[in-house]
């Protein structure tokens, strides 16, 4: 295992470099200057001659390259356009909101999409499953920002009884500065309240973020169930009696896991960057609405950290979904 996670880790680091190399090409051929943009139509040039030298945009590219993968690997990412402020403490104030949202999303698409494929694949071509696919389908085609003004419009409609915009109602004060995550800073404080009142603001927003994930994996479960109820060890319990539910539980639901995992660590780290659609609806102060602004602001330093961080968390999701998968099927492990 330990040698299987070094080769796999090692390949990452390639790809996080690769990854730098290609958004700071991007960032530079995008038409426009940075400084213009940041300093308005009405600065002098001798205003934005002195601000791209500050932003070091008069220097060779590849100077550019290696001052910008010298300050990442020590943690900086420059200063922002948008915020006048370092990237690296705009990452980490906007950060936990998204992890926190991601999360519940996960654990939404985990306890709903799985045991809903299981089932389906147990009543195989029945209304049940029938239901479950056509679930699936409208899950994976529908928009999550038309989800996300559904749920709104449907919140307002019944009372208001979950909230539809914020990260914490207005009248509550709390400071998250443990682990920057509301509810576990909450609960690790003993204020019930707070904590409350934050998983209400996160229900709508995951349920609109975990709506085509829920449907994706649902579909992925149940085609590896039926899968793997086709081989020869799992007619060879149901010969013995072995009742239906012990041979799915405890048979088959560990080899059908592989895919479902797989597909929930990609969505872990797409969710990362691709949650800004549900962020702008909701008003969710996390990274991926931070990056939204960062690109319409052409704001480089952020658009590049935004980037990085959701390739960091690309591959670590990446590298434990290897690990659990090694562990799950060690044939895998063996084949790497």
């Amino acid at each position: 295992m330990g040698s299987y996670l070094l080769r796999r880790a090692a390949g990452f680091v390639f790809v996080l470099f690769g990854l730098a190399v290609v958004i700071f090409v991007i960032a530079r051929i995008v038409p426009g200057d940075p400084a213009r943009i940041a300093l308005g139509p009405l600065a002098t040039h001798e205003q934005v001659l002195q601000l791209r030298t500050e932003m070091g945009l008069d220097q060779p590219a590849i100077i550019q390259f290696a001052t910008y993968i010298s300050g990442v690997v020590r943690g900086e990412f420059g200063k922002s356009l948008l915020t006048n402020r370092q990237v690296s403490r705009d990452l980490a104030e906007a950060l936990p909101a998204t992890l926190e949202l991601v999360l519940l999303t996960l654990i939404l698409m985990t306890c709903v999409a799985m045991p809903l494929g299981m089932l389906a694949a147990r009543r195989h071509n029945s209304a049940i499953d029938n239901i479950s696919r056509l679930v699936s389908l409208l899950g994976v085609v529908t928009p999550g920002f038309v989800v996300a003004i559904l749920l709104q419009l449907l919140a307002a409609e019944t009372g208001r009884f979950l909230p539809i915009t914020g990260r914490l109602s207005p009248d509550m004060s709390f400071s998250a500065d443990i682990t920057h995550l509301l509810v576990v800073d909450a609960l690790l404080r003993g204020r019930l309240d707070v904590a409350g009142d934050a998983v209400l603001h996160l229900i709508l927003p995951a349920l609109a973020l975990s709506t085509a994930g829920i449907g994706q994996v649902m579909r992925i479960t149940r085609s590896a169930m039926l899968d793997i109820a086709r081989r020869e060890h799992v007619d060879t319990l149901r010969s013995f009696g072995v009742p239906g539910h012990v041979i799915a539980l405890k048979y088959m639901l560990r080899l059908a896991s592989v895919a479902p995992l797989t597909i929930l660590g990609l969505e872990f780290a797409s969710l990362i960057g691709n949650a800004f659609v549900v962020e702008l609806v909701f008003s969710w102060p996390g990274i991926a609405s931070y990056g939204v602004r960062a690109i319409l602001s052409k704001d480089f330093n952020a658009v590049m950290g935004v980037v990085l961080v959701s390739g960091l968390f690309f591959v670590v999701a990446n590298l434990l979904i290897d690990m659990l998968v090694g562990v799950l099927d060690p044939r895998l492990r063996r084949r790497a």
